[in-house]
């Protein structure tokens, strides 16, 4: 029956041996299988380490494993004896044993009496060694040995195929860190880019915490420390090392590399690798970086594990120092190209501003002395948080100089919000630009963010602020003295630190005159106007602007223009462009539309006055008012409703009451 069930065992055990890669699983798993072939209370599974020439112990005990392998040398431990003689060694009473006094008067406190040891050979190839320890007296007796010598067989065989998996392993993972060096350098010419990739990789293979590049410096006989990654607390890049009494110049001068250590005394002359000792590390490399030209520098690592670096990781790391130094000879041919490249760029620069009026005006065509002027006193204003109220007919470009000033001052990086003043009604002109809660007013579903908490830290940019109704104005002007308010339906004071810049075609201080507009608020954005010239005062500017919208509109249809005719040319420059670059835009828009060859055809027919700029606006203005009266007067004076005046004239009932109170209609002019 004993056979039968210690046949069963070793299959299990062989099972064991084919199913575990990992060392970590496969020794508990095989402590657990030998409680069925003989009695223990302890198990070691002990392996020679080639590199510290001594046994490192994996113990299982009671039902579980120690988390980490203990150390003990060779000729201190039964392990290391049977590893050395491979033979059995069977210690009957550990009481009456003297050998080996500091393992075995461990295990006696453990209260073990007997143990035996059995050497892990596999093909000639010597691996450690199996112990097993018991509370019995004479525990294992001849027959127990012969089993266990087939079990250490098993073992021998599991634990050579897991080395050899680990060694595979990291031969895979070597490569793995060969190719993603390769791909970071491939990747990038900037060292300081690349160089936190490469460390990365190498971390994947070895314990690094600390990674940098020392560079020669032409002409002398020092390098310097480059491209740091994950620096230690004070070790920081910069500090230039003399080649001739350091470490790292001692790799470099022998073009080998060179190893480190806590307690080799001629590594802690250098300064660098003293305050890396200081903070922790306990060993570190330097591999020498050379090229074809000549050495350029070393790639330095360090860690707190005093075995980080050993000698099988010398061929790893010359290959990537290999790498390194080509992508580094490829980085100072970059550097130089960047350099003359960033010449050119300022060259370019400076003529493109002799072509052009001033630099970050990008959107702005134009080198007329009046157009000069203004990106001149735009280019003042900018850098301050002062108000700036630009002015000028409709279609001159005022948002795009109020998109300049905000690109040029401090607040470039936060938000630039735009509001039309005169394209919202009136009822909803506030709660846009202050917000509302919940509720405040009928169809107020959900709170609102008004422009103002928008543009908190930036710019609030207030178009046709000459539309703001009489009755909102104060609520602006408080904004802009205490940078405060609340928004609809709410008494909570909200605080905001905002830019204002406002615009409008219209005369501000005709309008205070006429009490349509308060003269404080007129006050308060009048801090720095910025008046903007209509077309016809700059008409040098007009072949610039064709061009410039033929070009972008033909590119846009992907049409090839390549001819504009001179008297095209010249009945485009007379042109008064009352709409001005808006209009003049439009305009070229459907003449590129309308043009099949590289040749572009305008329909010139179109550029006939159709009003009077002098008096056809105040007449239009006129018998928009008469209308409005007559519709008022039929009405009775009724705004709202199915038979309301806002109805009959096709009007929203908030627009017809702006154009009521802009026009300066009274109950009288209708009722009488």
């Amino acid at each position: 029956m004993d056979f039968e069930r210690h046949y069963e065992a070793l299959l299990q055990m062989a099972d064991v041996v084919v199913c575990h890669r990992s060392l970590s699983e496969l020794f508990p798993d095989l402590a657990k299988r030998l409680h069925q072939v003989t009695t223990f209370e302890l198990a070691s599974f002990a392996l020679y380490d080639p590199e510290t020439k001594a046994m490192r112990l994996h113990i299982w005990e009671g039902g579980g494993s120690s988390d980490a392998p203990t150390e003990v040398p060779v000729e201190a431990s039964p392990s290391g004896w049977a590893w050395k003689t491979q033979r059995p060694l069977v210690v009957p009473d550990l009481q009456l044993e003297a050998r080996f006094p500091r393992v075995f008067a461990l295990l006696r406190e453990k209260g073990l009496r007997s143990c035996c040891v059995m050497p892990l050979t596999m093909a000639q190839s010597r691996l450690g060694a199996l112990g097993l320890g018991s509370s019995q007296v004479n525990a294992y007796q001849e027959e127990d040995l012969r089993l266990l010598q087939r079990v250490a067989e098993l073992v021998a065989l599991a634990v050579g195929n897991s080395l050899a998996q680990q060694a595979l392993q990291e031969e895979k993972g070597r490569l793995q860190t060969l190719l993603e060096v390769n791909q970071a350098l491939v990747s990038s010419l900037d060292v300081q880019q690349m160089f936190p990739a490469i460390s990365e990789s190498l971390r994947r293979v070895m314990k690094v915490e600390y990674a940098s590049l020392a560079l020669c410096e032409p002409e002398a006989d020092t390098l310097r420390i480059y491209s740091g990654d994950l620096p230690m607390e004070g070790i920081v890049a910069g500090p230039a090392i003399a080649a001739s009494d350091s470490v790292v110049g001692r790799a470099l001068q022998d073009g080998k590399v060179k190893f480190f250590s806590y307690s080799d005394p001629q590594a802690a002359g250098s300064p660098v690798v003293s305050r890396l000792f200081e903070q922790g590390a306990r060993s570190g490399c330097c591999v020498p970086l050379i090229t074809s030209k000549g050495p350029l520098g070393t790639l330095n690592l360090a860690s707190t594990d005093g075995h980080a670096f050993a000698p099988v990781d010398i061929d790893l790391l010359n290959r990537v120092a290999s790498q390194v130094a080509v992508a580094l000879d490829n980085a100072r041919a970059y550097r130089e190209i960047a350099e003359l490249r960033d010449k050119l760029s300022k060259e370019k620069l400076y003529l493109e501003d002799e072509i052009l009026s001033e630099l970050n005006f990008e959107e702005i065509i134009g080198e007329s002395p009046t157009l000069k002027r203004v990106l001149a006193q735009a280019k003042i204003v900018a850098p301050s948080d002062a108000t700036a109220l630009v002015l000028g007919e409709t279609g001159t470009g005022k948002e795009l100089i109020a998109r300049a000033i905000h690109r040029m001052s401090s607040r470039k990086d936060a938000s630039f919000i735009k509001l039309n003043c005169a394209a919202i009604p009136t009822g909803l002109l506030e709660s846009e630009l202050f917000g509302h809660e919940k509720g405040a007013f009928t169809g107020a579903i959900s709170q609102k963010v008004g422009r103002l908490e928008l543009a908190h830290k930036g710019t609030l940019f207030l178009d046709e602020v000459g539309d703001i109704p009489l009755e909102l104005q104060p609520k602006l002007l408080r904004v802009l003295q205490d940078q405060e308010f609340e928004r609809l339906g709410s008494n909570h004071t909200v605080r905001v630190n905002i830019r204002l810049i406002a615009a409008t075609n219209r005369d501000l201080a005709k309008s205070v005159a006429n009490r349509e507009f308060r003269s404080d608020l007129f006050y308060r954005l009048n801090v720095f106007p910025v008046h903007i010239p209509p077309l016809r005062e700059r008409k040098t500017d007009i072949p610039l602007l064709v061009r410039y919208f033929v070009q972008k509109f033909a590119r846009r249809m992907n049409k090839q223009i390549e001819t504009i005719p001179t008297e095209t040319m010249n009945a485009l420059v007379s042109w008064e462009w009352p709409g001005n670059v808006r209009e003049l835009e439009n305009f070229l828009e459907r003449s590129v539309i309308l043009s099949s060859g590289p040749v572009l055809r305008v329909p010139l027919t179109e550029l006939q006055p159709v009003y009077e700029q002098s008096s056809k606006d105040s007449t239009l203005e006129s018998l928009e008012r008469e209308h409005i009266i007559r519709a008022l007067r039929e009405t009775r004076g009724v705004i709202s409703g199915a038979k309301g005046a806002a109805t009959r004239l096709g009007l929203k009932r908030t627009t017809l009451q702006s154009r009521i109170q802009r026009m300066g209609i009274s109950r009288a002019d209708y009722e009488g």
